[in-house]
């Protein structure tokens, strides 16, 4: 039986580790994150509260646990939060990383690390796991300095570097484009989206897929883990309106200047999935696919709509 630690298991990508491991007999799970455990799914045996920055209490907890994998989801995510809290994203988003990889020397446990399409400059998508990075914002950058932690040190390591994560979550606790569009234009809100920024959206159910299989292939190295299809998140919010029968005439394009006080995004990212599908056997679903899967998701915790 595997043992694997998940950071910020109450987060977006961490929901969804937690409740495809925990119906898997071949793994022992122990979830922590800031607070109470707050998954229906997850046993209060399986789920320690942490502050993931208070460094002593990680090392104790992780050494009396002895993982075998620790799968790192916690980090500070929203760009422009970071271009403004640089201190709170530096230490979340590299610090953290440099502190689990030292724990992991000392047991010898494997780390995989979440990492983003955003350490690309966007000037050459698709890209594979190779290319040169450039970020262009504040936390671009520190997801870039914790990915050279781990190339620098001597564990064993994996890098997943995913692009604009969507789904739905128990008690649609995490917003995402896809959320946002749907309530947006449910509430009957006009909404400005961009044309310019292209991206292969992912399915957290995927993310949390290739998680697992990168430990079932006993995996080393980089992976890029994305959606199968190119779109502008213009062309996302209109696939959505459709999928979910709501008034796409509210949507309105835009381009990303015109968001002025934003720290900068790629405009053109994207991934080449082959290696993944080589070494992972990952299998994505088209951005179509995963909508139907999260209407009927919702139909589960609304089966009245």
């Amino acid at each position: 039986m595997k043992k694997v630690l998940i950071t910020g298991s109450n987060g977006f990508l961490g929901q969804k580790l937690v409740k495809i491991l925990i119906a898997k007999t071949e793994f022992d799970l122990l979830g922590v994150s800031r607070g109470e455990n707050r998954l229906s799914y997850l046993p209060n045996s399986n789920y320690q509260s942490l502050d993931i920055l208070d460094f002593e209490k990680v090392n104790e907890l992780v050494s009396n646990y002895l993982p075998d994998y620790i799968i790192n989801t916690a980090a500070l995510t929203n760009v422009d939060q970071c271009k403004e809290e640089k201190q709170e994203c530096w230490e979340l988003n590299v610090d953290v990383v440099e502190n689990l990889t030292k724990i992991c020397a000392e047991i010898n446990s494997h780390l995989i690390h979440l990492s983003t399409d955003f350490v690309f400059d966007g000037e050459n998508g698709p890209y594979k796991e190779d290319d040169k990075p450039n970020p262009l914002s504040y936390y671009a950058k520190s997801k870039l300095a914790s990915e050279e932690v781990l190339l620098k040190s001597n564990i064993n390591w994996t890098i997943i570097r995913t692009i604009l994560v969507y789904g739905l979550t128990e008690n649609n606790s995490r917003s995402n484009v896809v959320t946002w569009v749907k309530e947006s234009l449910e509430q009957g809100k006009d909404i400005n989206v961009v044309t310019d920024h292209i991206r292969m959206p992912t399915l957290v159910e995927d993310l949390a897929q290739a998680c697992i299989l990168a430990i079932k292939n006993d995996a080393k190295g980089i992976y890029h883990i994305s959606g199968k299809d190119m779109l502008s998140v213009y062309e996302m919010a209109l696939k959505v309106a459709d999928v979910f029968d709501l008034n796409a005439s509210k949507i309105s394009p835009t381009v990303s200047k015109q968001f002025t006080d934003a720290d900068p995004r790629p405009p053109k990212t994207g991934f080449i999935l082959d290696k993944a599908r080589k070494d992972l056997g990952y299998q994505p679903h088209s951005f179509e696919d995963g909508l139907e899967l999260i209407k009927k998701q919702y139909e589960l915790i609304t089966p009245n709509s």
